[in-house]
């Protein structure tokens, strides 16, 4: 009698699927092929862009990085189509730097770009030590002595007005409450500025770089600049504006209301005229305020109030349970909002807060309508107006091209890493 082994049915291993249900074959049929539609469609894409690369690749390939001028590249491609990278060469300072900035101070400003990726990632990156936000409230002060130059003293005396202020604040708010420690800060600010301003002139030569202009500003270093301290600057002022427009003291929804409807409804570029020359009749007869800093503080308001609109629409997609959750804790307001409302709301947010951020960095090109020379500025005026390279568009306008959208594509994958940590729902 023979034996007869039996094999359970659950023991039986799975047949792999077939190849047209895994893998590469799976992905092209769900996502380029699922349908007769997206088959044409896929055709389609990819016959324009075998033209386009086609047409452009010998214009790139037969491309001249030699050259002091169109001419040199001219003669150098004999005739055949070919781009002239010879100008990146030539007049990359004046693209990075701008036109004026000293050549032999250009590792200053690169040296700040350099610092600015570690002193800021104590703030993009939660699991790094908290300890290391030093770095990140030190970094405004040690770039502007690297750009502008200087005594060192002068952002010393800038960093001791913030400390004096703050403590100032926390003291005043102890005793008389929030309106006094406010004005306490003001006053204890302003007195340290007098008072070092005066000390660090007598002291200009004390570990000093070559101080210089922001006439002199300009290329993409004016773009940085300009985006890196809106977009800082315009965050919280949009959270305090959004806070603001839902509260329930009249004046304050009020002028909340106004601002950010005024703003929003006012184009940019006018907002610019008017900073270049409205913007100083506001301030003191005998106070030279900087053209940069008049820039800055328009373009930080006109983003802050679309931000504002970002951040309450997160604030009213919140449920009213959250609300109710915190009043039923005992919290008071700064507590339910500091603790509960806004890191929700601000998560919600992320989407619409990095569209404005992105939007403002490409609007700083704006300020070539101000004779600032920027990126867009410098090619615009003295690089395309010069004789030797007239008649050459593509090749700068595509290095500018590319230079933004490595920044944006930066803070929209940045935004998309972190939408995807804060993920804290269950979803199937």
């Amino acid at each position: 009698m023979s034996d007869v082994s039996f094999v359970r049915h659950d023991q039986i291993p799975p047949s792999p699927p077939p190849a047209r249900e895994a893998g590469l074959v799976k992905w092209l049929r769900e996502n380029l092929f699922s349908g007769w539609l997206n088959s044409i469609l896929t055709i389609l894409a990819v016959y324009f862009i075998v033209r386009i690369v086609v047409g452009v690749y010998p214009w790139f390939a037969n491309g001249v990085w030699e050259g002091n001028s169109l001419a040199d590249c001219v003669a150098a491609l004999e005739g055949q189509s070919g781009a002239c990278f010879a100008i990146l060469g030539e007049r990359w300072n004046q693209l990075l730097f701008g036109i004026s900035y000293p050549s032999e101070s250009y590792w200053r400003p690169f040296l700040a770009f350099v610092l600015l990726l570690p002193c800021v990632s104590p703030v993009l990156f939660s699991n790094l030590p908290r300890r290391l936000l030093v770095l990140t409230l030190l970094y405004p002060f040690i770039a502007f002595w690297l750009i502008w130059g200087g005594t060192i003293l002068t952002p010393i005396v800038g960093l001791i007005g913030f400390i004096a202020a703050y403590y100032a604040f926390l003291e005043g708010e102890k005793r008389s409450g929030f309106v006094l420690g406010l004005i306490a800060g003001v006053i204890a600010a302003i007195v340290v500025w007098r008072v070092g301003g005066m000390l660090s002139g007598a002291a200009s030569g004390f570990l000093a770089f070559e101080p210089v202009a922001s006439r002199d500003m300009g290329g993409f270093m004016l773009n940085m600049i300009l985006g890196t301290i809106c977009v800082s600057l315009s965050i919280p002022l949009g959270i305090a504006l959004a806070l603001g427009r839902q509260s329930s003291m009249p004046i304050i929804k009020g002028i909340c209301v106004v601002f950010i409807e005024f703003v929003r409804g006012v184009p940019l570029i006018t907002l610019l005229f008017v900073a270049n020359v409205v913007l100083a009749y506001f301030f003191p007869p005998d106070a030279n305020i900087d053209l940069i800093l008049r820039v800055i503080i328009m373009i930080t308001l006109f983003s802050a109030a679309y931000i504002a609109e970002v951040i309450r629409g997160g604030l009213a997609a919140l449920p009213k349970g959250q609300y109710e959750a915190a009043d039923s804790l005992g919290l008071n307001y700064s507590q339910a909002m500091r603790l509960i409302i806004l890191p929700q709301a601000l998560k919600i947010s992320i989407p619409g807060i990095v569209n404005v951020a992105v939007g403002l960095f490409k609007d700083t090109t704006l300020v070539s309508v101000i004779s600032m020379f920027d990126l867009v500025g410098a090619i615009r005026g003295p690089i395309l107006g010069s004789a030797n390279w007239t008649g050459i568009y593509w090749e700068v306008f595509g290095f500018a091209a590319l230079l933004f959208f490595v920044v944006c594509y930066g803070i929209s994958q940045y935004s998309q890493w972190l939408e995807r940590q804060l993920q804290t729902d269950h979803r199937d």
